[in-house]
């Protein structure tokens, strides 16, 4: 598995945050039409279990919403989950390597994110953001990172931010196999949190590709 480190700093703030590692089969032996299935039925019962929706009894306690706003930021999958969920757009299909996070995180509203692992040069490390920090985000936008962040670096600079989101030089691409999949936590939350969130992640994963080789770690 990918070599990950906490620093001490970070380590103090009590943030857990999972990684799901999979090297996933070529397409061929992908079930896309499986995965797809089972995607659109949790989508419709996340719907209808959120039929009487009402933001503040949703989101006004929750702790991924409270922690970015911490940073003047709306958390973005509330936002999503309110276009797709109540408003009932349609889910993007595109990827199925990328859709799996992004189901995750509808369903649950776990904050998680998509990285190429061959794409890191090696190790990543975890520390606490001190500064706004620049990088290139997905699709060359330009990012920072905040202090108070939760940030990773690996030899070549930063690839994560909770806040800002993934770089653009391993966000995943349609040509990834071997990806590593974050699950972002929030200061205090419990490590249960994380772990229920890992278990159903894994679930998709085996649905769509039975033979994906899957490691776990939460840190």
């Amino acid at each position: 598995m990918l070599e990950i480190r906490k620093t001490a700093e970070l380590a103090a703030r009590n943030i857990p945050i999972g990684f799901v590692e999979v090297r996933y089969p070529e397409r061929d032996a992908w079930h896309t039409d499986e995965f797809r299935e089972l995607a659109k039925r949790e989508l419709n019962e996340t719907r209808e279990k959120y039929k009487d929706y009402d933001r503040k009894a949703v989101f006004g306690e929750n702790p991924y919403f409270r922690f970015f706003r911490k940073f003047k930021k709306t958390y973005p999958v509330m936002l999503q989950f309110e276009s797709i969920i109540i408003k009932g757009q349609d889910f993007p299909f595109d990827e199925p390597v990328t859709e799996v996070p992004y189901l995750l995180e509808l369903t649950t509203c776990v904050l998680s994110g998509t990285h190429d692992v061959d794409r890191v040069e090696g190790a990543l490390e975890l520390y606490s953001g001190t500064d706004k920090t620049p990088f290139v985000g997905m699709h060359g936008r330009d990012q920072h990172t905040y202090p108070g962040d939760l940030v990773g670096r690996d030899e070549l600079g930063i690839i994560l931010s909770e806040i800002a989101g993934a770089d653009d030089r391993t966000c995943a691409r349609p040509e990834s196999r071997h990806v590593f999949y974050p699950v972002f936590g929030t200061p205090d939350m419990p490590v249960d949190v994380i772990n229920a969130a890992i278990e159903k992640l894994c679930g998709y994963i085996s649905v769509l590709a039975p033979d994906a080789q899957v490691e776990t770690i939460v840190l």
